[in-house]
């Protein structure tokens, strides 16, 4: 962008708070509330400032606008940047509804760019908004914050979102795709992700998450050859975190367990067999189940996007992490991927998103891959928010 650019900012308050909670998704009003009542932090807030600081760090007199209280005022307040308000019609927004996202997003449609914060629902929702203006919408860019972030139109990191505002040319836009799943359904472990259509975002394909790519063209022969060389690791006595996943959960299996595809499970190896210490755990109980305990991480990579952690897997906290891996022991991190999903990267390095920049940082470098049984490869890893250095 040249002059004075004008870049809005919409966020969905309660985007991924279910996801430490292990609820597998924040959509509806019950699921909010037992997300907060098991301890949950809304972060979509948070996410959204460290955009808009990054933003405005990067192009100076950027103009910010955006819809009062936690649906963007607060977070801009909190980035430092100065910032003005619109005031949506009928009577305002509430911010946890997906008619308060449209009406926010109609309401800023005169920005050369809108940033959004929040997961594959609140993409879905600025979609249908987008689709009321017609012509009159503006370009638009993800700032991920939910649980599932599947979708093609997020950056791949609230700093890769900023800079990518910052450098934003309006002539230059392209077509990503907008998928949702049905959370009821993938709470019930059926991921049926649907296209929903598409969104026009800045060209800028190296600090976009992309599309998640399905795992359904992998043989099952595959994902058991990478679980019978995981469980030829696994040592009596240690505490091995499953993180969700077909190629976790074929690991349970090789152990005998009947452990879950999309939670995060905590077993122990125990003579021929295994132990399942506890299934589908939100991030307080894995806590209290790691803190004190050797223990390793076991976690597969999201095909054509790379994430390792922070995607589906928010249970996995910072203190999780730190508990684990005892200041960034790497050894005690356990990577699984076929050689099909590596090859999806196209030479794209992991990514580590677990909402603690420094703590990304120190997993900086390289880890080993396990890639099927008696193999196993070395790839780079790396912060989310460097990966796109603008």
């Amino acid at each position: 962008m040249t002059g004075a650019a004008v870049v809005g900012l919409v966020v969905n308050p309660v985007a991924g708070l279910g996801g430490a909670a292990g609820l597998k998704g924040s959509d509806g009003v019950e699921v909010q509330r037992a997300a907060l009542a098991m301890g949950a932090t809304p972060r979509a807030g948070e996410r959204a400032a460290r955009a808009v600081r990054t933003l405005t760090a990067r192009r100076p007199g950027t103009r910010v606008l955006t819809v009062p209280g936690r649906m963007g005022e607060d977070s801009v307040r909190t980035s430092g940047a100065p910032y003005d308000l619109v005031r949506p019609p009928s009577g305002g927004v509430a911010g946890t509804s997906a008619e308060d996202t449209r009406r926010a997003v109609a309401a800023l449609a005169g920005v050369d760019l809108l940033l959004f914060a929040g997961g594959d629902g609140t993409a879905r929702d600025v979609l249908d908004a987008v689709r009321a203006l017609g012509g009159q919408a503006p370009p638009v860019l993800g700032v991920p914050a939910g649980v599932k972030v599947y979708s093609g139109c997020f950056a791949v990191s609230p700093a890769a979102a900023g800079f990518v505002a910052a450098e934003f040319d309006p002539a230059r836009t392209a077509e990503a795709e907008v998928v949702d799943l049905d959370e009821d359904a993938y709470r019930r472990g059926l991921v049926s992700p649907r296209l929903y259509g598409s969104l026009c975002v800045p060209a800028a394909r190296a600090a976009l998450s992309g599309r998640k790519a399905g795992s359904s063209g992998v043989e099952p022969a595959t994902a058991e050859g990478v679980a019978r060389e995981v469980v030829a690791r696994m040592r009596p006595g240690i505490r091995y975190v499953l993180g969700p996943g077909a190629t976790t959960r074929a690991v349970g299996r090789a152990l005998g367990l009947a452990t879950t595809l999309l939670g995060v499970d905590v077993v122990e190896r125990v003579h021929e067999g295994g132990r399942l210490v506890a299934a589908d755990v939100a991030e307080a109980e894995l806590f209290g189940l790691v803190s004190g305990r050797e223990s390793e991480l076991v976690l597969s990579v999201i095909g054509g996007q790379g994430f390792v952690l922070g995607r589906g897997n928010q249970q996995v906290s910072p203190r999780v992490l730190d508990a684990v891996l005892d200041g960034g022991h790497s050894g005690r991190l356990l990577v699984l991927a076929t050689q099909q999903k590596l090859a999806s990267l196209k030479g794209r390095p992991l990514l580590a998103d677990s909402g603690d920049e420094d703590l990304d940082k120190k997993l900086g470098g390289h880890v080993q891959v396990i890639t099927g049984y008696r193999e196993s490869t070395i790839y780079r890893i790396c912060a989310a928010s460097e990966e796109f250095d603008g």
